[in-house]
């Protein structure tokens, strides 16, 4: 395997000269929730650390999962707001591929705090270190952190404390990224577009005092012409998605989310932005999350689909029932 004694030839030049390890702990999973810590380990391009960063940030509400995080009101109550770190922060982002275990999730909560302290966030690339656990087919059990962890002999010391998070992740990290360097494999970097716009909503804040952010801040939800099939019902594992299907995404995919449901809409399927019980199928590279979706799609008994899986199952989507299958060609 590469080390740090290998020659610079033998490293891919099309890697990152940098990266930024984040992990970030919040109130809770919604749009509206905040940050109530976070830390950077910043890596050099062979995932060497340089140095590390933690801050609390006072998130002007309930801090949430204190049984998680274990940041209580009154350790919180004389922390700097986000604004206040915020150029720290990004001092330590920028240049920099931005890593995360499931960086959807810490990249979105990241935009959304700068977007209220009407800022943007220095990050034009993500990587999620559950996308490259996957290219390089790692033997995990599931795609926790902590198995990501043991798979490489990294100890953890305090679970979902920020800078120990990070930590365990930076140290699993750079093996994973000499793997990939020694394999040739393409690191799944995704684009990050940050929110550009952020307003108080009418009215006041949010509850608990919070900001809040206007729906047009984020990157506004494609509006698509509506599914032509009728649903016909749940996916049965292991047989043929059809046209009409009620799919919905979860999590951070390796290829860009608006990709995936372009291809879906392409091929007949109808993409859902919630998970309910006429939910066809879920896809998501981590079923166990707490996600909003994933935990609808637990309740519901709701098949559930990888990436992977789903992206070859599109190639042979069956037609509409009650429809040749020139006419679905033809018009799928």
């Amino acid at each position: 395997m590469l080390d740090d004694r290998t020659t610079a030839a033998a490293w891919p030049p099309a890697y990152p000269q940098g990266y930024a390890v984040v992990d970030v702990e919040t109130t809770g999973l919604s749009p509206h929730d905040r940050i109530v810590s976070a830390a950077v380990y910043r890596l050099d391009a062979r995932g060497g650390v340089e140095d590390h960063w933690y801050t609390l940030v006072n998130p002007e509400r309930d801090p949430g999962p204190v049984r998680i995080h274990g940041l209580t009101s009154d350790v919180l109550e004389g922390a700097p707001l986000f604004a206040d770190v915020a150029a720290e922060f990004s001092e330590r982002l920028d240049g920099r591929v931005l890593v995360a275990h499931n960086a959807y999730f810490d990249w979105t909560m990241i935009a959304r705090e700068y977007a209220r302290a009407e800022r943007t966030a220095p990050v034009r690339q993500r990587l999620c270190t559950m996308a490259l656990a996957r290219e390089l087919a790692l033997p995990l059990p599931n795609m926790k952190l902590e198995s990501l962890a043991a798979h490489f002999g990294v100890r953890q010391r305090r679970a979902h404390h920020a800078l120990d998070d990070a930590r365990v992740l930076a140290e699993a990290f750079r093996p994973s990224l000499h793997a990939a360097a020694e394999r040739g494999v393409r690191l799944p970097l995704l684009e990050c577009r940050p929110l550009v716009e952020w307003s108080a909503p009418p009215g006041g804040g949010t509850p608990a005092g919070g900001a809040a952010y206007r729906s047009g801040a984020r990157r506004p939800a494609r509006r698509r012409p509506a599914c032509p099939y009728p649903n016909p019902g749940r996916y049965e594992p292991g047989g043929p998605l059809r046209q009409g299907m009620r799919v919905a995404f979860s999590g951070d995919t390796s290829v860009e989310r608006e990709l995936l449901e372009d291809r879906a809409v392409e091929a007949g399927l109808h993409v859902a932005t919630a998970v309910s019980r006429l939910t066809s199928l879920l896809v998501t590279n981590d079923p166990d999350a707490a996600t909003s979706k994933a935990v609808r799609a637990r309740s519901f008994g709701t098949p559930v689909l990888d990436e992977a899986a789903f992206t070859h199952l599109l190639r042979d989507v069956a037609p509409a029932r009650g429809r040749t299958a020139g006419a679905a060609r033809s018009n799928g």
